[in-house]
């Protein structure tokens, strides 16, 4: 009779267990600038992560996993399973960080799935609609604006501190350290999905260890006899580290750990960690060389049995998560949507069969920091233990980890056949890179739109930060100085726009000639953005300019706060540019613009 019963409990567990399997939860984190070596278990002799060191223990991981060099370009790959550059995510800023409208996310193949799907910290993929995470399928979004806390979309005077963020499309305010606040928010959402028995996917992007480099008190002295910089840096990823293992403790708490799938990884090679460790690679963040690219990536789901330490040491890519998440969910994709990357639970799987998997597969990674691709701009093509570097040097990963020695001369061969890869790779993208990412006017649900200079196109780095903002980025009065810069706009509704164009952000309420004294520091290595005082513009007259021709100025008096324009807009494409002109014929940019449909 025992053993019947036991027998019975056995197929029960196994039943449930393969339930589980089929709709597992998914706690996604993936922090910012944080790479390979800025970890314990990859062997930093310096750093403090037991939570993280304790999951990897207990984790499959992937040992050869690659991203983009820079943070908009791998969300992109994660949440589509496409090429970075096919997504039009192909930089940070620039117009070239918002993912375009005809791709379909992770977040809306499960939401559509029955999947709740919440969104917490850094986006980077765009701030207006129809580019925003609540556009893209996510149910529940807390956020910062633009890459980082502080940055030019996000709300004015943010600081890593006691900010103010979007959630729900509201601006809500927040006490404490950002990081906190934004795992705070998405276990608020998991035991809510706990009360409701609805799966659910986190994903949670912390900005940090982004710059600028600060961190509560108590995790800069965790580091109190390294560099200031070191200190920040490391202490903000010790932050993240105790997240994650408060994350884990309330998931066993409401009885989620067997069947949810956590996800730990990061969005480039480190920004500031490579002087103390980095494991040997060379290269960093926005680097072609490994350093820059390959990154970690733990997975622990022990109704999967991914609970013991199990290495793949497997070539593989962002690309390929998408497809693994709807093979392990059930989710399907819409049948126009075909994949870049395969689905990698195989290799992630302690018993799964690997032996089909491609050995001799290729794959791409760019930086392509500018307004449009340029083929082999630092590129690296990989396959196996091959790299192919900008198309003309060559590495043998395996016997030269910190790719040292260029041995493209002793196999011309293996260089030729990547070429060719790649060669075939640029032309089936390169059509699509026209398709320039626009941001949409006159949308009946969305018929006010704030731009900022973040989004500017032009071949100079825009202002994507406050610090820029404050410091009048751009304006030059030593010399003449033109404003470049367009936003590329597409107009859903033809008709007359009210077209205000502000200087300062409406939060800062200040004349546009007017300067602005410098705002509070917080606890860190560097200052915090806001810190920096405000420079005045004498500003004389404003100019409102439409497809590369003016169509209207108008005086700017002490006192304004803003110009108010209005135009009347055809349907379509155009590059809408505005400018602040001072009394030598130099101007700058306007960097923020609020426009509306009129009735």
């Amino acid at each position: 009779m025992n053993r019947i019963i036991t027998v019975l409990l056995a197929l029960v567990c196994a039943t449930a267990i393969a339930a589980d399997n089929r709709r597992p939860n998914i706690v996604f984190v993936l922090t910012d600038d944080q790479g390979y070596g800025d970890l314990g278990h990859t062997g930093n002799p310096v750093i403090k992560t037991p939570h993280i060191d304790r999951l990897a223990a207990e984790s499959s991981q992937l040992t050869d996993y690659h991203v983009a060099p820079t943070c908009s370009p791998t969300r992109a790959a994660l949440l589509t399973g496409h090429w970075t550059d096919r997504t039009g995510v192909w930089h940070t800023i620039s117009g070239r960080s918002m993912l375009r409208e005809n791709e379909v996310t992770l977040g809306q193949m499960l939401k559509d799935a029955g999947y709740a799907t919440g969104m917490f910290g850094k986006w980077h993929l765009g701030d207006n609609f129809p580019y925003r995470p609540e556009d893209r399928g996510f149910t529940e979004v807390y956020r910062h604006g633009g890459g980082g806390v502080g940055q030019t979309p996000d709300l004015w005077d943010n600081a890593y501190f006691d900010g103010k963020y979007f959630h729900n499309g509201r601006v809500v305010p927040a006490k404490g350290f950002c990081t906190d606040v934004f795992f705070a928010e998405a276990k608020r959402f998991i035991r809510e999905c706990a009360g409701t028995k609805q799966p659910f996917l986190a994903w949670i992007a912390p900005n940090a260890p982004h710059g600028p480099l600060h961190a509560p008190q108590k995790y800069l002295d965790l580091y109190a006899g390294q560099p200031p910089n070191i200190a920040a840096f490391f202490g903000m990823i010790s932050n993240i580290d105790d997240n994650v293992g408060t994350t884990r403790a309330l998931l066993h708490e409401l009885g989620l750990e067997q069947n949810t799938l956590f996800i730990f990884t990061t969005d480039n090679g480190t920004a500031t960690g490579a002087k103390v460790f980095n494991a040997g690679m060379r290269g960093a963040k926005g680097s072609e060389y490994e350093g820059g690219h390959r990154v970690p990536f733990l997975a622990h789901w022990p109704a999967a049995g991914w609970n013991k330490k199990h290495v793949s040491d497997m070539l593989c890519h962002a690309v390929d998560i998408v497809p693994m998440l709807l093979e392990i969910t059930g989710a399907k994709a819409p049948d126009a949507v075909k994949f870049d990357g395969n689905s990698i639970r195989a290799l992630l799987d302690p018993a799964g069969k690997t032996d089909t998997w491609p050995r001799d597969r290729m794959l791409v990674t760019d930086s392509q920091r500018v307004s449009d691709p340029i083929k082999w701009k630092q590129t690296a093509v990989m396959s196996a233990k091959w790299r192919l570097v900008n198309g003309k040097e060559l590495y043998n990963i395996k016997a030269d980890p910190g790719q040292k020695r260029d041995i493209l001369t002793d196999h011309p061969e293996q260089a030729e056949k990547m070429r060719a890869f790649y060669d075939a790779w640029w032309k089936e993208l390169e059509p699509s890179f026209a398709q320039t990412t626009e941001l949409h006017l006159g949308h009946p649900a969305h018929p006010v739109v704030s731009l900022t200079g973040h989004d500017w196109i032009q071949e100079a780095p825009p202002p994507w930060n406050q610090e820029h903002i404050r410091q009048a980025d751009g304006f030059a009065p030593a010399q003449k100085s033109v404003h470049r810069g367009y936003w590329a706009v597409k107009v859903i509704t033809p008709g007359t726009y009210t077209i205000r164009l502000r200087r300062w952000p409406v939060e800062a309420d200040q004349p546009i000639t007017g300067a602005l004294p410098a705002g509070a520091d917080v606890p860190g290595a560097t200052k915090a953005l806001r810190a920096h005082p405000g420079r005045a513009i004498p500003a004389v007259t404003a100019a409102l300019r439409l497809d590369g021709r003016e169509l209207e100025t108008k005086p700017v008096h002490a006192d304004d706060k803003e110009i108010t324009f209005t135009a009347k807009l055809t349907a379509g494409s155009h590059q809408l540019a505005a400018a602040f002109v001072v009394a030598d014929n130099n101007e700058v940019g306007a960097y923020y613009a609020i426009i509306a449909k009129q009735p």
